[in-house]
């Protein structure tokens, strides 16, 4: 663990007609991985392409088609393994999970039941509150997702494309630990973080690449911490999953709709059916898909055209010690380094493009909390006004970093470094330059400033007299003071001018 100390959130509690009742959530999350070819051909994974062009024979299910692995899905199953803290297994075994449906084509998907690759690992979610939990991964296996069927092309008819079919995924399965709507949207969140840094999914939930299965239940306050002890599971309630959600906000509302749905029934004397369920987020419900399978229902067996893949211990040794900075390491980092608070770490480590912008204008501007301030209020404020991306940020880090340079000189007031990073945002150029270019230069000439308090004064008996009774006045000497200079007078000489003239 890091030297991060955290308290562990309460339980989400739902008040329902009878008694109060405590939600318990694990989550199936289908990471596509990040690779240029197919988990067993060597089709293209590219998005957008034109329907059924990035299909091989072995992904279309033609006779006589053998699969064969793919390694970089292997490597980056491990490193996302790595990067979760968990159990690489030297190990594993592909087995197919029988099924019909018309964008399958095989008939049967290659997963992982038996021997997956990855063992048991952990995740700290944090919630923004300083509070956070471990959560605690029970596998990762490696898989083939289906194609797609499309059934809004023609009134009467269906079409399939088979450009996803065999895509490598990585299914990352949790344990019941996730206690309310917001953490699990919180732990989603993280995970796609993680494989970000990693380079190991693109985390892009609109493609479809990243997509969750959400189990929820619910069960009386006190059940889950005796879960816990015994391992027990029926201290807890019948689970209903809920399938393919591929957005963080549909995530929390479809776990409350689905809790007090649950609730509902219960504190009316039924009993939750165990099923799979699909939420509308135009009526904001979830809805019966199907009655929830269990393993034996799929005819699990082992791939007869797959050997048991074995990995050697160097070679994961190797892929660890080739992992980059994870965002945990690096938010302790920012703050023991630069002295950030753990709010302005999180969003500086909040993506890792944006991460590095931020070391590279505090590395140039040697200055950590004046760049924190500087990324985070000024660029990423106009960024998200412009609906622009940090890759795509007109400031380069040596621009922001020569605008600090200007503040720490005296060169410039805070007031002209905005008017400086505008200028510097819409038109370019070296800060330094513009500065002298443009007289933005502030008056540090305590003769010159002195020379224009002595005139305010002059000018303002009533309003000097007004200051002598309350102190607080004064500060519109120095707002009069700082107009007449353009604003280019030191506001720290002005102030104390002001005061020493006024004799506060």
């Amino acid at each position: 663990m890091l030297d991060l100390s955290y308290e562990a959130p309460k339980p989400k509690v739902i008040a329902g007609a009878k008694s109060d009742w405590e939600l318990v959530i694990g989550m199936e999350v289908h990471a596509q991985v990040a690779t240029r070819a197919k988990l067993f051909s060597g089709a293209s994974t590219k998005f957008g392409a034109e329907p059924n062009s990035n299909v091989a024979f072995v992904d279309a299910g033609m006779p006589g088609m053998l699969p064969v692995i793919n390694e970089a899905c292997v490597a980056q199953a491990v490193r996302t393994g790595l990067g979760l803290k968990a159990e690489i297994n030297l190990f594993s075994a592909f087995d197919r999970k029988n099924y019909f449906y018309p964008d399958l084509p095989q008939g049967y998907q290659i997963s992982q039941l038996y021997h997956p690759i990855v063992g048991e690992g952990e995740v700290l979610v944090e919630l923004g509150d300083g509070t956070a939990r471990i959560v605690r991964i029970e596998r990762i296996h490696l898989e083939q997702d289906a194609g797609k069927s499309i059934h809004d092309m023609d009134p009467a008819l269906s079409f399939v494309d088979l450009n996803r079919t065999g895509v490598a995924l990585m299914e990352i399965v949790s344990r019941p630990d996730i206690r309310g709507p917001e953490e699990a949207a919180a732990y989603v969140s993280k995970l796609r973080q993680i494989m970000l840094y990693l380079g190991t999914c693109d985390g892009n939930m609109q493609n479809g690449n990243l997509r969750a299965d959400v189990n929820v239940s619910v069960c009386a306050p006190g059940a889950y911490e005796k879960f816990r002890e015994t391992g027990d599971f029926s201290h807890l309630g019948t689970r209903c999953e809920i399938k393919n959600m591929n957005s963080l906000r549909f995530i929390q509302q479809a776990i409350e709709y689905e809790a007090r749905r649950q609730i509902a029934i219960i504190e009316n004397g039924g009993t939750v059916d165990q099923e799979t369920r699909l939420y509308d987020p135009d009526k904001g419900e979830t809805r019966s898909m199907r009655s929830k399978e269990e393993a034996h229902d799929y005819r699990y067996f082992p791939d007869p055209d797959l050997l048991p893949l074995e990995i050697e211990q160097a070679w994961v040794d190797d892929i660890r010690a080739n992992l980059p900075e994870l965002p945990d390491a690096k938010k302790a980092r920012f703050i023991g380094d630069f002295g950030l608070s753990d709010y302005d770490a999180s969003v500086l480590t909040a993506d890792v493009t944006a991460s590095a912008f931020f070391e590279e204008v505090a590395a140039t501007a040697k200055d950590g909390k004046l760049a924190a301030n500087w990324v985070i209020n000024e660029l990423f404020g106009r960024l998200k006004k412009d609906e622009r991306d940090i890759s795509d940020s007109p400031v380069s880090p040596v621009q922001l970093a020569g605008i600090i340079a200007q503040i720490k000189a005296g060169d410039i007031s805070g007031k002209i470094a905005k008017d400086l990073f505008e200028i510097v945002y819409t038109e370019g150029g070296d800060p330094a330059q513009i500065v002298e270019a443009r007289g933005m230069k502030q008056v540090t000439d305590s003769g010159a400033i002195e020379a224009a308090v002595d005139e305010i004064i002059a000018a303002n008996p009533a309003q000097v007299e007004k200051a002598k009774q309350n102190p607080k006045l004064a500060g519109w000497f120095v707002g009069q003071v700082m107009k007449a200079t353009g604003g280019k007078a030191n506001p720290a000489a002005v102030n104390q001018l002001v005061s020493q003239k006024l004799g506060l």
